[in-house]
């Protein structure tokens, strides 16, 4: 299947310091594809894959689970290993879960990480019948373009695959017992007003990872998407200066080509 336009994967040969960005569920690499373009300006190297099933049709994403998600950037993350110093991980919803699965599994691999609105759970009654209805009904209504800013749009889908929305809630689970595991530096960004996914799973993240060097932001102009929305350019801006803090070469002159 032909790729959504907008939704293909992005890379950019920089410095020796680089940075894997991870998409949420059902989206694909265009809503984050302005803070890749952003870090790629800067001089950083940057990875910005299209997770398996995403970016081309819905029914597609039914064949595929949560491990094929995170095989993909686990080993976008082993790439970027081979050729930078050091490496941060950004993600957006359940990209944020990828990114912190990343971080546990990884350990000092990963020297930072940037969420925004990062998903935790699958709420709703709908998600204890996950695993019943699923084998009944294919999908349901889609959750891309959760955004305030006028005349902002999200590639994504406009179903949710429900086979796929049963591996999404595995996941979490898998993911949530793996925070104590995180002990990176971590920047939580996220919107009091979301539709998508509930400030409470920013809070159970932040009460449960292990990170000591830990900063909590909150986008006010912004619904779930906020890459796309009104703080996007607050979110390119704090995380390039979270890296320029943790990694000191970011930012000063010559340091981009590994100096």
């Amino acid at each position: 299947m032909p790729v959504l336009p907008g939704a293909e994967p992005f890379r950019h040969e920089g410095g020796e310091v680089g940075v894997l960005l991870c998409h949420g569920f059902t989206g694909s690499p265009q809503s984050m594809r302005p803070w890749a373009d952003h870090l790629a300006e800067r001089g950083l190297t940057v990875s910005l894959p299209l997770l398996p099933g995403h970016g081309t049709r819905w029914q597609d994403m039914q064949l595929t689970g949560w491990q094929d998600w995170y095989a993909q950037v686990d080993r976008a993350l082993r790439e970027l290993r081979e050729r930078c110093t050091q490496v941060f991980v950004f993600g957006l919803s359940m990209g944020g879960a990828l990114a912190l699965r990343l971080a546990a599994k990884h350990g000092d691999a990963v020297s930072g990480l940037v969420l925004v609105n990062p998903g935790n759970k699958v709420h709703g009654a709908a998600a204890h019948a996950l695993p019943v209805v699923r084998h009944l009904v294919p999908s349901t209504k889609g959750i891309a373009s959760d955004i305030a800013k006028e005349g902002s749009e999200e590639v994504g889908y406009d179903r949710v695959p429900l086979h796929a929305a049963h591996s999404l809630r595995n996941f979490f689970r898998i993911v949530d017992g793996e925070l104590p595991q995180v002990t990176q530096p971590l920047v939580v960004l996220h919107s009091p007003q979301d539709h998508v996914v509930p400030p409470a799973d920013s809070a159970r993240i932040l009460s449960r990872v292990s990170s000591t060097d830990v900063e909590e932001i909150l986008l006010e102009q912004s619904y779930h998407v906020a890459t796309l929305d009104h703080d996007a350019e607050r979110i390119f801006e704090e995380s390039y200066s979270f890296i320029g803090r943790l990694a000191p070469s970011v930012g000063k002159k010559g340091s981009t080509t590994g100096g």
